[in-house]
């Protein structure tokens, strides 16, 4: 059985798999997905109200735990400290622009919104700047993974299908290599 065959088959875990992946981080993920979108195998507007969905999840719950829980988590894991302190800056600097934009910022990504919900903005306008933020982000990575699997389509004709399954063996070996990484070190962290 071939990738096409089980996008076929299973399609609709594709959309819940992405809703999961973006409510944690998912940005390579989302690139790969719309580049199958590009392909045929995902059905684009699905795949960006997933993606979109599953960002803004993820975010208002950190909010949320960064609110109610913010001070003490620091307290008890002080390497913390540091990127959250850089996102209250920035958050302080920049204000709606932060919101906005956080997701696209290395190293503060995921810690932007436990700080946001620790720095005392309010609840609704977090909720709706994040909404407007996860819409803006889903777009972008979608269209990206979408347009580039166009291109690559374009470019490759025939020799796609081989290159396809390259990118998918070392997009697998990414993604395993990434997992077992964050598994160790929050074992370390303990």
């Amino acid at each position: 059985m071939d990738v096409q065959e089980l996008f076929r088959q299973y399609g609709l875990w594709s959309y819940a798999i992405t809703f999961v992946w973006t409510f944690f981080e998912g940005e390579t993920f989302v690139l790969f997905a719309g580049f199958a979108a590009a392909q045929g195998l995902l059905n684009p507007p699905l795949l960006l109200v997933a993606a979109w969905l599953g960002s803004f999840c993820g975010d208002q719950c950190y909010f949320w735990i960064g609110r109610h829980f913010g001070l003490r988590l620091l307290e008890r894991r002080p390497t913390w400290r540091n990127r959250v302190d850089k996102a209250l800056t920035w958050l302080r600097r920049f204000d709606a622009g932060f919101i906005l934009t956080f997701r696209f910022i290395y190293g503060v990504r995921n810690v932007s919104s436990f700080a946001l919900g620790i720095s005392g903005i309010g609840w609704k306008r977090f909720f709706a700047l994040n909404f407007i933020a996860a819409g803006l982000w889903a777009c972008v990575f979608v269209g990206a993974g979408y347009l580039f699997g166009h291109a690559y389509k374009h470019a490759l004709g025939d020799l796609a299908r081989s290159v396809q399954m390259t990118m998918l063996g070392i997009f697998a070996a990414v993604v395993i290599g990434i997992s077992v990484t964050v598994w160790l070190r929050h074992r370390r962290d303990r």
